[in-house]
Order: C-alpha cells, then sequence, then structure tokens
C-alpha cells in the first residue's frame, strides 16, 4: 500500500494539515487579541482531536500575526510542541519603505525570517521550511548556503517548496545538500490543470493548460511530499456557493452531496477523499478556523481508500464540464 512521502521520511503520518492563515485577526498591525487566541485554539483543538497533527503557516500571514496567536497557544501547551509538525514559509516580502511587493530568496532574508519566524512562535526551531513562491532574482548557490546554516544551527530539520515546477526545484537542488521535501501547489476538483496536463497530451486543449509538465510525475519519482493548498476550492462544493455558479459546477455540487448521502458521509471529506485517491497521495492543507467545517474532514482518509475508479472518475469528468478526450 502506498504511503504518504513524508511518512516514508518519517517525519509524520498526518494525512491532513489545518492551514493557519486565518489565525490571528485582520491582514494590518493591530494588537493580537483574547478572541483571536481562542478562536485559533478551538480549531487547534478541533484538528488535533481528529488525528491531525500537523500545522501550516507562513511569515506573511496576517503580518505575521498568525505566527504570534500560534506562539501563545504553544506557550498555554507546553508539551504540545514535540507532538505536531509545525511549517512555515518564507520569501514573500510586501511593499514596505524599502520597495515593491517583491520575492526574496537572498540567504539574508531568509535567515533573517526563519529567526522571526522562531521568534513569534516562541520555539526553538521549524520542522519544515518553505520557499513561499519562486524568485526570479534566485541565485540557488545562496540558498543552498542558507539552507546548510539552518540545517547546522538546529533552527529548520527539513527544507521545502511552494507553487514551484520540477525545473525550479532541480535547480535548487543542484546547489542545495539538504533534500526538497515537499511542493505546496493548488489543487482540487475545481483547479483541475494538473490532471489535465497529463491527460490532454496530444490534445490541442493540452497546450492552454497552466501547470507544469510532469511535475506530479516528478515529485512522486523524488519523493516529495505534494501538498494540497485550497483544497475544499473555498468551500464551493460544501457551501460557499457563488450566485453566478456555472453549470459544471452545480451539477458537482449535486454530485457530491448525493455521494455524501448514499456513503453516510460529509461533502468536505468527499472532496479530499476525491483529491486523496490519486496515488501520489496529496496532504490536504485546510485552511480555516471554523470547527464544524474541521470536524466535517475527518472522513476524508476513509473515503479516500473507499472511493473506486469509477466514482472518482465521475466526479472528475462532471467538474471538468466535458468528456474525457
Amino acid at each position: 500500500m502506498r504511503i504518504m512521502p513524508i511518512e516514508k521520511r518519517k517525519l509524520t503520518t498526518s494525512r491532513l494539515v489545518l492551514g493557519c492563515m486565518g489565525f490571528g485577526g485582520n491582514w494590518d498591525h493591530s494588537p493580537v487579541t483574547q478572541d483571536d487566541i481562542y478562536i485559533a485554539e478551538q480549531a487547534v483543538d478541533t484538528a488535533l482531536s481528529i488525528g491531525m497533527t500537523m500545522f501550516d503557516l507562513a511569515d506573511i500571514y496576517r503580518m505575521g500575526k498568525s505566527e504570534t496567536v500560534f506562539g501563545k497557544i504553544l506557550n498555554s501547551k507546553p508539551n504540545l510542541r514535540e507532538k505536531i509538525i509545525i511549517q512555515s514559509k518564507c520569501g514573500i516580502r510586501f511593499e514596505d519603505n524599502v520597495g515593491p511587493f517583491r520575492y526574496d530568496f537572498s540567504k539574508k532574508h531568509i535567515i533573517e525570517s526563519v529567526n522571526g519566524i522562531l521568534k513569534r512562535l516562541g520555539t526553538d526551531y521549524l520542522d519544515i521550511l518553505l520557499l513561499h513562491r519562486p524568485d526570479p532574482l534566485m541565485e540557488p548557490e545562496e540558498v543552498a548556503e542558507a539552507f546548510d546554516e539552518l540545517k547546522t544551527s538546529g533552527k529548520v530539520r527539513c527544507f521545502g517548496v511552494s507553487n514551484m515546477n520540477a525545473s525550479q526545484i532541480q535547480h535548487i537542488q543542484t546547489y542545495a545538500s539538504e533534500p526538497i521535501i515537499v511542493n505546496q501547489l493548488e489543487l482540487n476538483l475545481k483547479k483541475l490543470d494538473w490532471l489535465e496536463q497529463s491527460v490532454l497530451v496530444n490534445e490541442t486543449k493540452g497546450s492552454q493548460t497552466q501547470f507544469g509538465p510532469g511535475l506530479i510525475e516528478y515529485c512522486m519519482m523524488q519523493n516529495i511530499q505534494v501538498q494540497a493548498w485550497s483544497p475544499l476550492a473555498r468551500g464551493l462544493y460544501s457551501g460557499n456557493v457563488p450566485k453566478d455558479i456555472s453549470e459544471a459546477d452545480r451539477k458537482t455540487i449535486e454530485l457530491i452531496e448525493k455521494m455524501a448521502l448514499e456513503k453516510g458521509t460529509t461533502k468536505e471529506s468527499i472532496v479530499l477523499g476525491w483529491l486523496m485517491r490519486h496515488p501520489m497521495k496529496i496532504q490536504p492543507v485546510i485552511g480555516t478556523t471554523n470547527t464544524t467545517r474541521i470536524k466535517n474532514c475527518q472522513d476524508a482518509v476513509r473515503q479516500s481508500e473507499l472511493m473506486t475508479r469509477e466514482e472518482w472518475y465521475s466526479l472528475y469528468e462532471t467538474s471538468r464540464g466535458s468528456k474525457l478526450p
């Protein structure tokens, strides 16, 4: 039976990750409130209650406040840190008095970012550090030096990337002695380019896909854990339905509701189960503070194991809105 690449590396068995982008109130520099802490704590406790022991953050989330709030939770639960996996990201810089919105993979920025992350979290180390988005000015030698320094100092145990194609990962890996073990990408039942780029090989429509050719296969061959951000497509199929819904989306919602009813489960578990049914063993990052929605995801692993090939293809074809070639 195939297991997650990150599980092969003996890091975690948590099939789901709680995304903490919603922790910390507004996207500004206002102080963290007790209400912010309470909301986050309830989300963390709910995640833990259904077996989610991995948490995803970034230095930019809520202008750093997501990490600050998570740090306060760690401080209030002194035995929690060693029982969970924490990953955070760096490399995105907002517009400031120095320059415009930009990406920064310089050694100096990576090191400074990690020091800030650890200070906000109130911990000595990160389990995984991800480079958030590709930096066109990246010098891979600098990235490699930053990784080595962070690893040697014990501040970061493992490294990964987010939103990168195979060539970009290979470029870093050519210089870095530390392996890239994670790639976090937007994957869901609505955004299907990750499947279309393989299904539409030798088809005219294949040239229109916006996903790196061979990326999925590369990650599988290199034992890189693919994580999915926005795996629930922002709630499209489980309650957050827009007014201007397409016919394909409407039919997909109906099919998901039917499957959930027949299987005695939740719509969230069907949507996630479909994603996790793929043999690369995708690890969804659930980005919500809503405790009910978090609980609704707890049957996803079982649904991924029960979902037949025919059910999987029914959801895929219905969502794409046309027959497969």
